[in-house]
């Protein structure tokens, strides 16, 4: 799945390269995406399934940085399923320069109690 955006002035720190933060930004647009692509959205999930997405675990290799104007593009894969998560892998890149690798853990919870659940079965046949 790509993801294509440009770098606006409002996502630059003072040195005009793009504030660390708003990479996180970048990549959970990425991953939100992704899951529209699948024929699924957050809210349509948690309306019939009552789940939700939280983030378990992120890692981050920030390799050079983005700067105004840069049209970058996040590309997202699923490096593995479980019952109740998943594992994305995301690269940041601008042509073939890779800006930032980033490997986060999704778990999947109930909204009421926030407990970890089963992935929809859907969207588990989905990734195989």
């Amino acid at each position: 799945m790509r993801y294509r955006l440009r770098v606006f002035y409002e996502d630059t720190d003072a040195s005009g390269v793009v504030y660390h933060a708003n990479y996180l930004k970048y990549l959970e647009r990425a991953r939100t995406l992704w899951l529209e692509a699948q024929g699924h959205s957050h809210r349509a999930l948690a309306d019939s399934h009552g789940i939700a997405f939280t983030l378990a675990d992120a890692n981050l290799k920030f390799k050079q940085p983005a700067r105004l104007d840069d049209d970058i593009e996040v590309l997202t894969t699923v490096a593995e399923h479980r019952r109740a998560r998943i594992i994305f892998e995301q690269t940041i890149r601008r042509e073939k320069t890779v800006l930032i690798q980033a490997r986060f853990t999704v778990a999947c919870v109930r909204i009421h109690d926030f407990r970890p659940c089963a992935l929809p079965e859907l969207l588990q046949k989905e990734m195989q």
